[in-house]
């Protein structure tokens, strides 16, 4: 018997291996991009020098969720028992070729292999808090169609590919599904794959001298921006699928009480060694500044399409996360606790390629 994880050796896939291997006590399949199947291998071996007996669990694959069959032989998958679907393309200026063949088509065609798989117990499910679009107000665990524009195609794709998965629930497919907000770097070590999302924020000022000048957009003071750590994030996840209840359930991987605009800015202003002087913008001219004004997405260092996060209108609930959590000790670290980690990481990084895999 195994367990197949998708996106390796993505950000997230990476932390969770491990976790995964260990409380199944099963060999893991990961299914690799063929370009990434070297990358994925080093990580492996990494993983050997730390517990050599559990990364000889791990089998390397190559394949691609975008074909049909995932590239694989029919039989290739016959004995998984649970799956962890995590590949997607994260980039919010994503095209909407990109992220339909990656995120809907590709998670229909993770979705009909496991349709072949006998003894499946379990589909562990990665989407996304944004799958709500531009909801304003509360936004539950249990909702999903509601109408709300999308920011950018991630959303939408993400949106239309948990939809997928919610009518192969429907259809008695075992299944769970995981919303993680913002994801950051590990509370611990500051460590990330990736520096988007509130790293542009920490960007902009490290660029600047000690008064910096920032842009907002929307009210800053009633704004929420949703930030969890990574380890957080797979502390949570590892708890939460070792649980019967949790099956059929989704769950926001999300701050429940997050920093608003103004706090946040704060926050990472102390952390960079910058007295912040914000410029209030409308948001319909700081996108289209840095689309179509030239020199000024150099200078922000963002997408126009990042600017949408700091104006979002929703309020993600976690009561099932809150519930299934209760008693675990899991519970997402204050943000003024380990920003001076993500700050430090990305001072000692700034140069290194972190553009998204896919």
């Amino acid at each position: 018997m195994s367990v197949l994880i998708t996106g390796y050796p993505g950000f997230l896939a990476t932390a969770l291996l491990p976790r995964v291997v260990r409380r199944t006590d099963q060999d893991a399949v990961c299914l690799v991009q063929p370009k990434y199947v070297g990358m994925a291998k080093q990580r492996v071996a990494a993983l050997a020098t730390r517990d050599a007996e559990l990364s000889r669990r791990v089998r390397i694959v190559a394949g691609d969720i975008t074909e049909a069959g995932l590239g694989l032989g029919t039989d290739a998958l016959a004995d998984v028992t649970e799956a962890w679907h995590l590949a997607a393309v994260y980039d919010l200026a994503v095209s909407l070729s990109i992220a339909d063949a990656v995120n809907v088509t590709g998670t229909r065609n993770v979705l009909r292999a496991l349709e072949n798989c006998p003894n499946l117990a379990r589909l562990h499910y990665f989407s996304t808090c944004y799958v709500s679009g531009r909801y304003a107000g509360p936004f539950s665990e249990d909702q999903l169609e509601v109408g709300a524009p999308f920011n950018n195609f991630y959303e939408e794709s993400k949106h239309y590919a948990e939809a997928e998965v919610r009518r192969h629930m429907s259809a008695g497919m075992p299944a769970t599904i995981y919303r993680p907000s913002i994801v950051v770097g590990d509370s611990q070590t500051g460590a990330t794959q990736k520096f988007d999302g509130p790293y542009y924020v920490m960007q902009l000022l490290l660029r600047q001298g000690r008064h910096a000048i920032l842009p907002v957009v929307g009210d800053p003071t009633a704004t929420r921006v949703n930030i969890v750590p990574r380890d957080f994030v797979i502390d949570a996840v590892d708890h939460l699928s070792g649980l019967a209840a949790s099956a059929g359930r989704t769950y926001h991987v999300a701050d429940p009480d997050p920093l608003t605009v103004e706090e946040l800015i704060d926050v990472i202003g102390g952390a960079t060694g910058r007295r912040v002087v914000t410029v209030p913008l409308p948001r319909s001219v700081a996108k289209g500044s840095i689309r179509h004004v030239p020199g000024v997405r150099r200078l922000m260092g963002m997408p126009a399409e990042a600017v949408d996060y700091f104006s979002h209108p929703t309020h993600y609930l976690t009561q099932n996360l809150r519930n299934d959590l209760a008693g675990s000790g899991i519970e997402p670290p204050l943000f003024d606790n380990y920003v001076d980690r993500l700050v430090s990481f990305l001072r000692d990084h700034r140069t290194t390629d972190m553009s998204a895999m896919y």
